[in-house]
């Protein structure tokens, strides 16, 4: 027993390495995560949204935290906590993950791929259809649908992460940027065709005028410090200051009576590669202009804004070299056009009545002139019928995503459950009577190690059931086990196994670290080296060890929360089968102590220690059957099956103990065997015995 104390000193050894505590990231920290020249700024919601400041202190977007707003629980139980920060267009500048319990990345694969993921949002807008994973089949994606990369080994914690995102970012959309569009926006339709002319373009109200007077600018100035500072305006009140002409040049109809050939063909080149952008035609012929001297093509227009339902459309150069085409009327030759452009998918519809506006600008004083301006509204429309409006792209829920990206791996795994259950269930005997059932059965072993566990990462973990729990208790969804849909497959198969065997099913035949460990018990015969039993009465008391270990994480979930990703790092699962053992020294030698325990101690991690193994012990209350066959000898006299049981979950009496029971089924292979169960063989004897007692001539007669 000196040795077996020695181990379990190393073990709580490595342990102790394992429970450090997570780092927690305050809000005050928020200001020092946004990058110059922007800046944060002060809180304008209940629910943690700030300001974002540009470098001149103006309002240029929102901050805010994805935990208050959409806490849905990771696949820990806890949220995962993101800044994110929108511009006032609806577009990620920036998101950063802040804090979250994820055990995968907290002690799996490291932080870096969580932040990695989290940096793909940069330059989507909320108006796009983001998904995560692949495009179904291996193809390049399409229909409106932008993906974004998992983490592979971690799928079901990024898909969390991204509903998180998505739903935070949507509510601030809808309380403080209403315009945001939700749906795919209608664009020109490229198959309608229309004859159009300059006539046809002004009566139908396709091009639309607005003309202000000098008197009338001179009215809004009125009453104002630059009452006198415009002497044109004072000189001929009955002068136009503003001739503007406002026409959507999406439409290539519209387009074609508008633009030169040169013109168009350009345009056409730009809509090509800015398929979300709708172009705008702007004309202006009297004095006004339509930027100021100061404007820089490729930007937003100075002193051009424009608005619909309320809230502000964005309008920057297109950048295009404008001739108008002789259908247009001479005067406008003479004025100034330019082509702007807005992006459809952040709420801009031209089908709609939307308004353009001008300022007219003042300045009074000479040396440091004080600026003052007034604005001129026109407001324009486009019909209909020139648009095309594409179906809602109709995204899956995360479920049935989750689904889809695993399809084939689902359908193998069934099939493999399928068959093995049927044979437990109904070829039992048969299956433990075959000569070669030792290969079949670590045949069966190697499988559920390589498949299910290395490739499908379908070990089952305590940290599920404690999810769960700190669900139930704070009330949440327990929409995050639909994430992981290969693992919960084989819940619902373990839970069917809870009635028909026990625990057996799970921990003798599907699960990957106890395979590994048997792997490692067969190592040890090959390697000859010498078998560390406990005595009746340790065997008994180190397997209550498990149940401890299960009150305990049962616990810290309950009062201790934000350590239970720690806590569960006392199964050595996610470093054996999850990361291939790579990952920090201190959890590949807790794990590999454990499998070198194994080659001496027969599946000691399972038997003494295991928290899931505890559960499952727990789960297997439910069974409604004896299904292992026994005989009135077994126990009185025959021990045979007792000492066999390298589990010991055979009592003196000959009862099994079904909770400590793996379903190797030696014990049926020997209750079935003529030539190994002793009552068996005490019968045989006792029938060749029976013709001597009747004097058979072939007998010799008894001493």
């Amino acid at each position: 027993m000196g040795g077996l104390r020695a181990i379990f000193a190393a073990l709580l050894w490595c342990l102790s390495a394992l429970f450090a505590q997570a780092e927690v990231l305050s809000e005050e920290e928020i200001a020092a995560r946004i990058y110059a020249p922007m800046s944060l700024g002060t809180l304008i919601s209940d629910n943690g949204v700030y300001e974002l400041l540009n470098s001149g202190g103006a309002h240029a977007g929102y901050v805010f935290q994805t935990e208050p707003m959409a806490p849905l629980p990771g696949f820990s139980g806890a949220p995962v906590n993101v800044l994110v920060v929108l511009d006032l267009d609806g577009r990620f500048l920036d998101v950063q993950l802040l804090n979250h319990n994820e055990p995968i990345f907290v002690s799996g694969l490291g932080q870096a791929p969580f932040h990695a993921f989290f940096e793909q949002y940069r330059g989507h807008s909320i108006s796009d259809s983001l998904v995560v994973g692949t495009p179904y089949g291996g193809s390049s994606g399409g229909g409106g649908l932008v993906y974004l990369d998992g983490v592979t080994k971690a799928t079901a914690s990024v898909r969390i992460a991204h509903e998180s995102v998505l739903a935070a970012a949507l509510q601030v959309a809808r309380e403080k940027m209403q315009g945001i569009a939700s749906g795919p926006p209608a664009y020109p339709d490229p198959e309608y065709v229309e004859v159009l002319t300059w006539d046809d373009l002004v009566t139908q109200g396709l091009v639309t005028r607005r003309v202000a007077s000098n008197a009338e600018v001179q009215a809004l100035f009125e009453g104002t410090v630059w009452d006198d500072d415009d002497p044109e305006a004072l000189d001929d009140p009955e002068g136009v200051f503003l001739d503007l002409w406002i026409a959507d040049v999406g439409p290539k109809s519209i387009a074609r009576v508008l633009l030169d050939a040169d013109t168009l063909e350009e345009l056409d080149r730009f809509m090509s590669i800015s398929t979300f952008d709708e172009p705008i035609l702007v004309i202006e012929t009297a004095r006004h202009g339509l930027v100021s001297e100061e404007f820089v093509r490729n930007t937003s227009p100075d002193w051009i804004g424009a608005e619909q339902d309320g809230f502000p459309v964005a309008l920057r150069d297109a950048d295009l070299f404008v001739e108008l085409s002789d259908a247009v009327p001479d005067a406008l030759h003479d004025g100034v056009a330019m082509i702007l452009r807005t992006d459809r998918r952040l709420g801009f519809d031209p089908t709609r009545e939307w308004t353009m506006t001008v300022e007219a600008v003042r300045e009074h004083g000479m040396f440091q002139p004080e600026i003052g301006s007034v604005q001129l509204a026109a407001t324009h429309v486009t019909d209909e019928r020139f648009f095309a409006r594409p179906a809602v792209v109709e995204k899956l829920p995360p479920w049935k995503e989750a689904i889809l990206n695993r399809q084939t791996d689902l359908i193998v795994l069934a099939v493999f459950l399928t068959v093995l259950v049927a044979v437990l269930l109904g070829a039992q005997s048969r299956l433990a009577g075959l000569a070669a059932f030792t290969p079949v059965r670590l045949g069966v072993l190697a499988v559920v190690l390589g498949f299910i566990g290395w490739w499908g990462q379908g070990q089952l973990s305590i940290v599920t059931p404690l999810a769960a729990l700190q669900t139930a208790m704070a009330g949440g969804s327990f929409a995050f086990l639909l994430y992981d849909p290969f693992s919960l497959l084989i819940w619902a198969v373990v839970i069917l196994g809870f009635v028909l065997w026990g625990r057996g099913l799970f921990c003798g035949w599907l699960c990957p670290f106890g395979a590994l460990q048997e792997f490692a018990h067969h190592l040890g015969r090959l390697l000859r080296l010498p078998r560390i039993e406990p005595s009746a009465r340790w065997d008994a008391r180190l397997k209550s060890l498990k149940y401890v270990a299960l009150a305990g994480l049962v616990a810290v979930t309950i009062f201790a929360p934000s350590y239970m990703d720690k806590a569960a790092e006392i199964e050595p699962f996610k470093t054996a089968i999850t990361v291939y053992f790579v990952r920090e020294w201190y959890y590949v030698a807790y794990a590999a102590l454990w499998l070198v325990l194994g080659m001496v101690v027969f599946k000691g991690f399972c038997r003494y220690l295991c928290p899931l193994g505890a559960l499952m012990a727990i789960g297997g209350l439910l069974r409604l059957r004896n299904w292992i066959p026994r005989r009135l000898e077994c126990g009185s006299p025959c021990q045979l099956c007792r000492v066999k049981c390298e589990y010991g979950a055979i009592s003196k009496t000959g009862k099994i103990q079904y909770s400590e029971c793996f379903q190797c089924l030696d014990c049926v292979t020997i209750h079935d065997d003529a030539d190994q169960c002793v009552p068996l063989i005490l019968k045989e004897r006792a029938g060749r015995r029976a013709p001597r007692d009747l004097g058979h001539p072939n007998t010799v007669p008894a001493e």
